[in-house]
């Protein structure tokens, strides 16, 4: 497993299906496309365990554009009152996917 720590904004995406992301920094997404292959479970999902601020949650990373987009459920941005525009530090371990 790796770790990543990063600093995001977080973005709204006002797509089809709208939702709150914490796009994952270049240097990072790097190392994560590297390992993709031995960590996805379709469809280039990663899987992850993420903190920010104390607050620690599971989820998997969107591939977007060549980068890696942390999502950021409603349970997380009401425990946390986060919202589109604020700056987050976050700590980030790739897990393996559950098969």
């Amino acid at each position: 497993m790796s770790e990543f720590q990063f600093e995001a904004q977080i973005v709204h995406w006002r797509g089809p299906s709208p939702f709150f992301f914490a796009p994952v920094p270049p240097h990072c997404g790097e190392e994560i496309r590297q390992m993709s292959k031995f960590v996805t479970y379709g469809w280039g999902m990663i899987p992850v365990e993420a903190t920010i601020r104390g607050f620690t949650f599971s989820s998997s990373l969107f591939p977007k554009n060549e980068g890696y987009l942390l999502p950021l459920k409603d349970k997380v941005r009401r425990k946390l009152d986060l919202t589109a525009g604020d700056m987050v530090s976050v700590a980030m371990t790739v897990r393996s996917a559950q098969r």
